[in-house]
């Protein structure tokens, strides 16, 4: 599933879109997560709209335009919100598409697991998908302190805790791995464990991670493109993930894979402290 890397990676090569007035709008009417159908009359409401803004938010795609609404994307597992010219042909599992005149804004999502919505901005801390999330990762005002408090407030390892978009937005299974490793911190380490100086190593390290993934255009195992449709090449860059059996790139270990709350998860056994 895209992380924020990936989600800020197409947020970013979204910037042709920006300006653009909505010309039309076309839906499958067909249901995405949940069977949930995007709102059908919400959507052609757009039309005439300018988008004036792009945002992200862990790894929702925020979409202003320069009425009070805005349009929310979750890419789900195999979604893809792209930039194409009007006559290209459309693939067949689209679901959304937004005419800004020579081109077309498409989301494609072959698993259907994706999210379309339309909210109204004044009331953006209460969509269900929104008011749950805690501060975005690449917040530059994360506290380490309060970090560590609130991983002692709960009882669970420091991957489960990290995965909690509750607490912090953003970070999947791939960047929890890597900025574990990154940490030096075990992924099944109990969070009452963590110290302040461990949370500090922590929250540097996701920032790292994912500034890291940024630079390489995010990472695509299967189905990631950005909005110009190129795949990211930062799976070449991966320090753990997905390298069980091959040395650890600081100690030389052979990095092991186990199953954690049903997630693949990769780390060093030398490393990481348990």
């Amino acid at each position: 599933m895209p992380e924020l890397p990936e989600v800020e990676t197409v947020r970013r090569t979204l910037a042709p879109a920006l300006g653009a007035r909505i010309a039309t709008v076309w839906d499958s009417g067909m249901g995405l997560h949940m069977q949930r159908r995007p709102p059908r009359r919400k959507l052609h409401e757009l039309v005439g709209a300018r988008i004036v803004a792009l945002r992200r938010h862990g790894k929702y795609l925020l979409l202003d335009t320069d009425t009070p609404e805005s349009l929310l994307v979750h890419l789900g597992m195999t979604g893809r919100f792209c930039i194409h010219q009007k006559q290209a042909a459309r693939s067949t599992h689209t679901h959304l598409v937004l005419g800004l005149g020579a081109r077309e804004l498409r989301f494609v999502d072959a698993r259907r697991f994706g999210q379309i919505d339309v909210f109204t901005r004044a009331k953006e801390r209460s969509h269900p998908a929104l008011a749950v999330l805690g501060p975005d990762a690449l917040n530059e005002t994360l506290d380490p302190a309060m970090f560590r408090d609130a991983a002692h407030d709960r009882r669970t390892t420091l991957k489960a805790f990290i995965l909690d978009q509750s607490v912090i937005a953003g970070v999947g299974n791939i960047y929890a791995s890597e900025a574990l490793w990154r940490a030096r911190l075990r992924p099944t380490k109990r969070t009452k464990k963590l110290t302040v100086d461990g949370a500090k190593r922590l929250v540097e390290a996701i920032r790292e991670v994912i500034d890291h993934a940024l630079l390489n255009g995010g990472t695509t195992l299967s189905d990631f493109v950005d909005a110009d449709g190129t795949a990211g090449d930062n799976a070449e860059y991966l320090w753990v993930y997905d390298r069980a059996g091959k040395p650890c790139p600081r100690c030389e270990t052979l990095i092991r894979r186990s199953v954690l709350q049903g997630r693949a998860t990769y780390y060093c056994p030398t490393c990481q402290t348990p």
